[in-house]
């Protein structure tokens, strides 16, 4: 349910006038898309959960070769405690299979630690540098500790496979979106500049307290996330066992939360690069219990409290699966009815050819065009009071992927263009009905008749434990629920 986080975005990459993304990125994908497009021509839907699978093989594979390091240079306890967490923890659960720049660059982080701690400081700044210029450029601050360290260790390989790797893939990128954009510019060099000269008005999404990733961070890890932030506290204790290099690796978690913290506009994705780093510091935080009350001059010390500790660590970690799952529930079974609604239109091709699908205030969480049927002629947005700059349908006419619409805007001001004005012309309509004491939505519902209805969670009025976390009993007393629906136009009988 990510593809619209980022729809920010969109309009630049659309528009050859801005061209803040790559394409690079986007074909990328087309390795699964293009051949199961081929052999699912008529079910789109199955296409996107291919590339979904692709992606979430592509995590567990640098997920893989981070945990394989771990074993062999601390222990197989340290990787299976983070084996465990990296498999359920809530947070790595969604972004591995998350379509976004930032998930990948998730996956060049695990990829890149991991190649660092088995002693490939060359490989692990190529890897670093396909996660910056392939996926999220901003990602280069989490990327910088592992990169400065196996330039110190092995300064000419790992400065000659950076450079490589780098000037090769800005080259083809730039390859990439001349055959797009049709003019020679650096996505990667537009994005960056775009922001640190302050573009765009960010704010128009949302903004945050500088507490928000905390919070966040604990709703996506639970206790995993409190221990990892521990991790520097038990480092003078545990110094022998995990400076320099599992320091190193850990760093960027701090880093970066403190950098992404500072930004006003926050949002989940932000903090997907450094999510693995969590699971690890966490675990190295739980495998060193005994080490927090063990005689530092009699190492092999087993008291009772050491032994209580060691007790300590299987529960902690059961704690935190367990939570983990809860939350994983809870998620799918709040907040799925988007996805569930949007299958429902392949079974309502009577509705015509070119028929249309309107999307109010709930245009944050459509999907993907892939749930879209071909019997809709197109997906518009209709004007709910956002005042923020919105996706257009593609206009071929207009000059393809080299067009530079006059309706798009670098500061992501909403244009009128943007929105359906003549409502009559909607098939149907997506909406989200909660309970309020006043007016929720300006629409009026009474020519449309609801095709499906499926219960969501209503965040605003239910309390913050019971929704993020599924408590059985609880979850469904203490929570509130609106309904997701789908309604397609009552045609008015002739007179």
């Amino acid at each position: 349910m990510h593809d619209m986080v980022g729809i920010r975005a969109v309009s630049e990459l659309k528009s050859s006038k801005f061209a803040l993304r790559s394409y690079l990125y986007i074909i990328f994908h087309e390795l699964v898309g293009q051949p199961a497009s081929w052999l699912y021509a008529d079910e789109k839907v199955r296409v996107f959960y291919a590339v979904r699978l692709f992606l979430g093989l592509l995590s567990v594979t640098s997920d893989a070769t981070l945990v394989v390091a771990v074993s062999r240079k601390y222990g197989k306890r340290l990787a299976s405690y983070a084996l465990a967490m990296l498999c359920l923890a809530s947070g790595c659960f969604f972004a591995s299979t998350s379509f976004l720049p930032s998930s990948f660059s998730m996956y060049a982080m695990s990829l890149s630690s991991g190649l660092f701690l088995l002693e490939k400081p060359a490989w692990a700044v190529a890897v670093a540098a396909v996660g910056v210029i392939l996926g999220w450029p901003f990602s280069i601050l989490a990327f910088l500790p592992v990169t400065l360290s196996s330039l110190a260790k092995q300064f000419k390989q790992a400065f000659l496979s950076g450079a490589v790797t780098s000037t090769a893939l800005l080259a083809f990128s730039i390859l990439v979106d001349h055959y797009y954009y049709q003019r020679w510019t650096s996505s990667v060099f537009n994005l960056l500049m775009y922001n640190v000269l302050g573009g765009g008005e960010s704010h128009l999404y949302g903004t945050e307290g500088p507490l928000f990733y905390i919070r966040n961070g604990f709703n996506n890890f639970n206790f995993c996330f409190i221990f990892a932030l521990l991790f520097l506290g038990i480092l003078p204790i545990a110094r022998k066992k995990y400076a320099p290099d599992l320091f190193i690796v850990i760093s960027p978690l701090y880093i970066w939360l403190a950098f992404m913290s500072l930004q006003l506009h926050k949002e989940e994705r932000f903090l997907y690069p450094i999510y693995p780093l969590v699971c690890i510091a966490a675990s190295a935080v739980i495998e060193s219990f005994p080490d927090l009350f063990r005689d530092k001059y009699n190492p092999y010390n087993n008291s009772i409290i050491v032994m209580t500790a060691k007790i300590l660590r299987p529960v902690a970690l059961s704690l935190i699966l367990c939570a983990s799952h809860s939350r994983t529930f809870s998620l799918i079974n709040g907040y799925a009815a988007p996805l569930e609604v949007y299958k429902i239109l392949e079974h309502h091709d009577d509705a015509g050819t070119g028929s249309v699908l309107c999307v109010g205030s709930e245009w944050h969480r459509f999907p993907s065009s892939f749930f879209i049927p071909n019997y809709i002629g197109e997906v518009r947005w209709i004007d709910d009071g956002f005042r923020g700059l919105l996706p257009f349908p593609f206009n071929a006419t207009l000059g393809g992927t080299s067009a530079a619409p006059p309706y798009f805007n670098n500061k992501n001001k909403a244009s009128d263009e943007q929105y359906l004005q003549d409502l009559q012309a909607c098939t149907f309509l997506v909406e989200l009905q909660l309970n309020r004491p006043y007016p929720y939505r300006g629409n009026d519902l009474s020519t449309w008749e609801p095709i499906a209805a499926l219960p969501y969670l209503d965040r605003e009025l239910s309390p913050a434990k019971y929704r993020s976390f599924f408590i059985p009993y609880l979850w469904q007393q203490k929570n509130v629920f609106g309904m997701y629906k789908l309604l397609k136009r009552v045609s008015k009988p002739k007179r």
